[in-house]
């Protein structure tokens, strides 16, 4: 009992040495991936500006009651100020590296927003049809991020397909079940921070190429309800696309 004791210690104690001695991460490695896939998203093609950063479980912008900590841009001009070039998005990085980015939507690309259990089940489908599916990015818990090619922006306003879908920062309570980022949208970009130690970070890169979003909108509408009907315990058939929580 004492031999096995004191070989126990003496395991803990080498234990104990070794994570003493581990080297710790450095700050310069992680901002340098930082910056790698902040310009892997530019060389896609998609602008980026910068975004707020949680301050512990609070948002960077102070703003007291800030409705969504960390996942706003930090600029009213973000939509002219986004861009794709690289030594621009290289000064924001380094001389603001707390912040998250955010990506406009609506120029290059849409993003299609779903719930977290809807996109999962989406995405094994999609995979399994050998559909080609674009960049895809986890949000948070709750949602992921389908990266598609935009529908346009004519200069015809009435060549706007305009979609019930369609969402907006200031009407995304609107949409608890499928959101279109599209013209006048933006969605916040891998690798970013959130409250409360969750982040957004990508499943699927941005090498991959944008997909029509039409190849995409069925599969995930069929599973956003299916999604809902399981939350309400009601029949799929029953329920209307797109429900949410």
């Amino acid at each position: 009992m004492g031999a096995d004791s004191g070989r126990s210690r003496g395991t803990e104690s080498r234990i104990s040495q070794w994570l003493r001695r581990r080297p710790k991460p450095q700050p310069e490695a992680d901002d340098a991936a930082r910056l790698a896939l902040l310009l892997a998203v530019a060389e896609a093609g998609m602008p980026i500006s910068p975004g707020a950063h949680p301050v512990g479980y609070r948002c960077s912008c102070e703003r007291i009651g800030c409705p969504t900590p960390a996942r706003h841009p930090v600029s009213f001009a973000w939509q002219t100020q986004s861009t794709t070039d690289r030594a621009q998005i290289e000064r924001w990085a380094t001389n603001q590296p707390q912040a998250n980015f955010i990506t406009a939507t609506g120029m290059i690309h849409d993003v299609l927003d779903v719930p977290l259990p809807a996109g999962r089940a989406a995405l094994e489908r999609l995979t399994a049809a050998g559909i080609d599916v674009g960049p895809v990015a986890q949000s948070g818990d709750d949602r992921m991020l389908f990266f598609t090619a935009t529908r346009g922006t004519p200069e015809d306003e009435d060549e706007w397909w305009p979609c019930e879908l369609d969402c907006h920062p200031e009407t995304m309570d609107e949409h608890p079940g499928l959101r279109w980022h599209c013209r006048g949208s933006y969605v916040l970009l891998p690798p970013a921070r959130l409250p409360g130690e969750l982040d957004v970070h990508w499943i699927r890169g941005p090498e991959h190429p944008l997909p029509d979003p039409l190849t995409l909108l069925e599969t995930l509408t069929d599973a956003c309800a299916r999604y809902a009907a399981a939350e309400s315990g009601l029949d799929h058939d029953a329920v209307a696309w797109p429900l949410g929580r």
